[in-house]
C-alpha cells in the first residue's frame, strides 16, 4: 500500500499538469505551441541544463559512467528498433527516429525529479543532455534524409550542455545573481514541456491506432529492457539505474510528430504513436516506478 502510494503521489503531478494542458484546449482556449516550444528549448531547458550541471554534487566520475551506460542503452535500442522496422516492412524515416527517441524532457525529468529528488533530476537532465545531441544528429538524419553538424554546434540545448560540463569538470560557477536568474528561468521548463505536452496530445489527429498500439507496447518492453540489462552490466547504484530505466523507456515524444511534419514524413501515423504511447504510459510509468523503487 505504501509503494503504490508513494507511486501515485510521483506520477500525480506529471499527468495532472499534462490534463490542464489537454483541458486547456478542450475549452476552447488559445495556446501557441510553436513560441512556448521555442522558448523552452532556446531559453528554459538550456537554463536548466546548465545550472543542474554546474550546482551537481554527483561526482564526476559517476557522471561519466552513466553518460557511457546512456550512451550504450541508446545504441542497443537503436539496434533493436531498426530491426523492428525491418521486420515489419515499416516506413524507416516515419518510424525509426520516433521508436529511438523518448519524451525524457516532457516526462523523463519531472518523473525523475519527483521519484529521487534531486540527486535524480541532475542524473536525468545528463541524459536528457545525451538524448538531445543524438536525436539532433541522428534523429534529423533519420528524419531529413541529411543534417548539419554546424546546425546541432548551434542549438542552445548542445551549447548549454557543453558549457555545463565545463564548468562541472572545473569547478567554476557563475555570480550568484546570474546563477539565481537563470534557476529561476530554468524553473519554468517543466511545467511548461507537461502543459504543452497535453497541449499536444489533444491537437493530434493520430492514424494507424491498432498498429500504433501494437509498437508502443513493443517499444516500451525492449526500452525497459535494454535499460535494465545496461544498468545492471555497469552495476549502477540505485537511483541512477532507476532514471536510465525511466528516461530511456519514456513514451514517443512529441517532437517526433513536429519533425515528421516539417520533413514530410508519415505525420499522422507518429501522432498515433505519441498518442498511444503516452496514454500507454499511463499505465506502464507507475508498474516501471513500483518496481524500481
Amino acid at each position: 500500500m505504501n509503494i503504490a502510494l508513494t507511486v501515485v503521489e510521483i506520477v500525480a503531478p506529471v499527468f495532472l499538469l499534462a490534463a490542464i494542458g489537454f483541458t486547456w484546449v478542450k475549452l476552447g482556449f488559445d495556446y501557441r505551441i510553436e513560441f512556448v516550444t521555442r522558448l523552452a528549448m532556446t531559453l528554459s531547458i538550456p537554463c536548466l541544463i546548465f545550472v543542474a550541471l554546474m550546482k551537481t554534487d554527483i561526482e564526476p566520475s559517476a557522471l561519466t559512467t552513466v553518460s557511457i551506460a546512456a550512451i550504450a542503452a541508446y545504441g542497443i535500442v537503436t539496434v533493436g528498433c531498426y530491426a523492428l522496422v525491418f521486420l515489419f516492412g515499416m516506413d524507416r524515416r516515419t518510424y525509426l527516429a520516433p521508436l529511438i527517441f523518448g519524451n525524457t524532457g516532457n516526462l523523463g525529468l519531472p518523473l525523475a525529479l519527483f521519484a529521487f529528488g534531486d540527486i535524480g533530476f541532475d542524473y536525468a537532465v545528463v541524459i536528457f543532455a545525451i538524448m538531445g545531441i543524438y536525436s539532433f544528429t541522428f534523429g534529423v538524419w533519420l528524419v531529413s534524409g541529411g543534417g548539419s553538424l554546424l546546425k546541432v554546434v548551434k542549438e542552445p540545448l548542445v551549447a548549454a550542455t557543453l558549457l555545463g560540463a565545463l564548468f562541472l569538470w572545473q569547478d567554476w560557477e557563475t555570480p550568484s545573481f546570474l546563477t539565481n536568474t537563470l534557476d529561476l528561468i530554468g524553473q519554468m521548463a517543466i511545467p511548461l514541456m507537461l502543459i504543452t505536452l497535453g497541449v499536444a496530445v489533444a491537437r493530434l489527429k493520430p492514424h494507424g491506432i491498432g498498429r500504433a498500439f501494437f509498437i508502443s507496447i513493443i517499444k516500451a518492453a525492449l526500452c525497459i529492457g535494454v535499460a535494465v540489462a545496461v544498468g545492471l552490466y555497469f552495476q549502477l547504484p540505485a537511483i541512477p539505474f532507476g532514471v536510465l530505466v525511466l528516461q530511456i523507456s519514456t513514451p514517443v515524444a512529441v517532437t517526433s510528430y513536429m519533425l515528421a511534419e516539417k520533413y514530410e514524413a508519415d505525420a499522422e501515423a507518429v501522432a498515433g504513436l505519441v498518442v498511444i504511447s503516452t496514454m500507454l504510459s499511463v499505465g506502464f510509468i507507475p508498474l516501471t516506478l513500483a518496481f524500481l523503487i
